[in-house]
């Protein structure tokens, strides 16, 4: 009966985004709609898309799970990172003038973006192959995370698991892309927040946890090792180091990800971007926040060698910490369909976004550049086709046996460590030249680009400093960002703009037609 009870509250789930994808559907009649909403979302619209984007299972399962082994409750800084930084800050450095810059000269991309500012194609086109091929890891991990929750909690195989959301997403795309992504998104948003809050109150009041009480005397425990009582250990530079690394990689990553900053692009005005602050902040404050909260709270559950140590024969996998802790809480069957449906809904809205991104940004700024007579339709279908391919290669590679956070710390970083410096710069310092944008991508790039290479050698060589380095991921994503910024501005201060009317073009001129 329990398990009736959680498959109807998903089987629900799925059917209100069907219904979603058919009526909103039919309102995407060109590519502006498919890919940025036609530039009519509202603030709760952008806000709760550009959040539910943000935290998917990856954030719950993954670095919620894998914060809390490593640093307890130290963990909840990530949380708070991301909405202070990743949400509130974000918000309120980028998303007005990207909005601005996107409707004056109709662009549709961050690929777009870049080509416009700096007059380079080829740029544009660089962009394209590595945001197209780096983000399939992180859309991999996505499955993987949601796979370990139903595995643990349902019992059900992860390959059935992995196609059902796989089908949701895929659906909701060919459906209409961006504008039923929005629509879907508000709606899961709801659900997030509903969900987490619900899923916060039963943890702390469940047995292992023992209420505010439990929670202060597991809090107490400052100054041990996380091996002899846990709580708030005392950390050593080095997992300072790896915790900071965590939180910046997480929140000022996000900055550079053209899945997040594509949510900029179809706010219907000024006034929308200004209310989305707030919004995004609250919705990642109890999202996010909550998440890692919870996954701090691992060792009231489970004991440091079931944790960290895989000859113990009670041994839980970093992906299966968080799983583990919802079924050892005793969650009523209907709260457990609602924290199915909140991993599912999160999961879902994220796939789509990183997806749409990918297929929209190959299509329009590379197929496009060489085919430049192709039609809307034609245009619209390849971007669903694409939409397919691109679901499969990330189901493909989430089969492979690398961890959540790994997957996605070689994806943020690479994106990120490659793009943040050239957008953020550019949209308010206007003597950045192209050769000093060229300078911080492709340096960032080289360094992010590290730990993924090292992971692909331990393939063939799993020596330790392979392995060392393939773990470090998100300190290697921190160093690229910081690089790549360094790169921009020392090259653009000693080369010359060759390109003065073009880039003066960006920040005054205007393109009438969509």
């Amino acid at each position: 009966m329990d398990k009736i009870a959680i498959w109807v509250t998903i089987v629900i789930y799925i059917a209100l985004m069907a219904v979603i994808g058919i009526t909103q559907g039919k309102k995407a009649k060109s590519i502006a709609d498919l890919t940025v909403g036609g530039r009519n979302a509202g603030a709760w619209l952008s806000a709760l898309s550009y959040g539910t984007a943000y935290f998917s299972a990856v954030m719950f399962v993954g670095y919620a799970g894998g914060t809390g082994k490593a640093y307890g409750l130290w963990g909840i800084l990530a949380g708070l990172g991301n909405a202070v930084f990743g949400s509130w800050l974000a918000w309120k450095v980028l998303a007005r003038r990207t909005r601005d810059a996107s409707a004056r000269l109709k662009l549709k991309t961050m690929p777009q973006f870049l080509e416009k500012r700096y007059s380079s194609s080829a740029m544009k086109l660089f962009a394209c192959i590595v945001i197209f091929i780096f983000l399939i890891p992180y859309s991999a991990s996505v499955y993987k995370g949601l796979a370990s929750v139903a595995e643990v909690l349902l019992g059900i195989n992860v390959d059935i698991c992995m196609v059902i959301i796989a089908v949701v997403a895929a659906f909701l795309l060919i459906f209409g892309g961006y504008l039923v992504q929005a629509r879907a998104d508000f709606m899961q948003g709801i659900v997030m927040m509903f969900g987490v809050a619900l899923l916060i109150v039963c943890v702390v009041r469940c047995d292992a946890v023992g209420g505010l009480q439990g929670i202060m005397e597991y809090a107490n425990t400052a100054g041990t090792q996380l091996s002899e009582i846990n709580g708030l250990p005392k950390l050593n530079a080095s997992q300072w180091i790896s915790l900071w690394a965590t939180v910046l990689m997480t929140s000022f990553g996000t900055w550079g990800l053209p899945q997040m900053v594509s949510k900029y692009f179809g706010i219907k005005d000024d006034k929308q971007a200004k209310k989305g602050i707030s919004i995004s902040t609250f919705f990642a404050v109890l999202v996010a926040g909550g998440g890692y909260f919870i996954g701090s709270l691992c060792y009231r559950y489970f004991t440091y060698a079931q944790l960290n140590d895989p000859a113990d024969p009670n041994f839980i996998a970093q992906d299966y910490i968080v799983p583990h802790m919802l079924a050892e809480s005793n969650l009523p069957s209907v709260l457990l369909g609602i924290v199915l449906v909140l991993l599912i809904a999160a999961s879902v809205s994220t796939l789509c976004s990183v997806t749409l991104t990918a297929s929209s940004t190959l299509t329009i700024d590379f197929i496009n550049h060489f085919k430049k007579d192709m039609g809307e339709k034609k245009s619209s279908l390849i971007i669903k086709v694409l939409c397919v391919i691109f679901i499969i290669c990330s189901y493909v590679i989430a089969n492979t046996d690398t961890a959540i956070l790994d997957m996605m710390s070689y994806s943020w970083g690479i994106i990120s460590g490659s793009f943040l410096a050239p957008y953020v710069l550019a949209l308010y310092w206007k003597k950045l030249n192209e050769k000093g944008a060229w300078a911080g991508i492709l340096g960032g790039f080289v360094i992010a680009i590290v730990p993924a290479a090292a992971k692909i050698l331990t393939s063939f060589s799993a020596n330790e400093t392979l392995i060392w380095l393939a773990g470090k991921g998100p300190v290697f994503a921190c160093i690229a960002m910081v690089a790549s910024i360094i790169l921009c501005v020392a090259v653009s201060a000693v080369t010359k703009d060759s390109k003065e009317k073009e880039t003066e073009f960006f920040y005054t001129g205007t393109i009438a037609a969509e």
